[in-house]
């Protein structure tokens, strides 16, 4: 059976954008975390995971999200991984605010049903790897267990709350560093 590595995008692969809203708008803001190409190009080229990318991305479409500029940006993240080596098998990207709730949106996994109750995947040795709480819940909806890239910023204080305590048993590892991930991952 094959495990997967779910990743989130911003925050995660990419750098998350600036405040007040979040969201990565303009190529000039593009710049890719620290030691991602590295150490996610190792546990591809070492590692038995499947790359499966799920992303929130409020507003695509929007005036404060337009589609071309989302697309060109995206496109970039993606070729940038590719001539690296790194390929994701699927990209899963939720359009919609939280307050519309739809359970396609992280921690929701109605994105990612085709892996679900399906006998080629074992959900139980895959792992989300994410900078949010909700990230983590994604992972405990779906029998995984979570990665917490705990960056400590402005955006994760916000996040701290009772789901903290509810979610730490299934964070396998809190870090900020791919290679302590890629280390982690060698053990698993």
């Amino acid at each position: 059976m094959k495990k997967i590595l779910f990743i989130d995008r911003d925050g995660t692969i990419v750098k998350e954008a600036a405040p007040p809203d979040y969201i990565l708008n303009t190529l000039e803001e593009l710049e890719f975390y620290p030691e991602v190409f590295r150490y996610l190009g190792k546990i591809v080229r070492k590692l038995d995971y499947e790359l499966v990318m799920v992303t929130n991305q409020d507003g695509l479409g929007t005036q404060l999200l337009p589609n071309d500029i989302f697309w060109k940006i995206q496109n970039t993240i993606i070729k940038a991984f590719e001539n690296e080596g790194i390929v994701f098998c699927k990209v899963f990207i939720d359009d919609s605010f939280p307050i519309e709730n739809k359970p396609t949106r992280k921690p929701g996994i109605a994105m990612v049903t085709e892996y679900i109750n399906n006998p080629n995947y074992d959900l139980s040795s895959s792992f989300m790897i994410g900078d949010r709480l909700t990230d983590v819940e994604f992972a405990k909806n779906l029998g995984a267990k979570g990665i917490f890239i705990d960056t400590d910023e402005e955006l994760g204080a916000k996040e701290i709350s009772s789901k903290r305590e509810e979610l730490n048993p299934c964070i396998a590892l809190q870090t900020t560093s791919w290679k302590e991930i890629y280390s982690f991952l060698k053990k698993n």
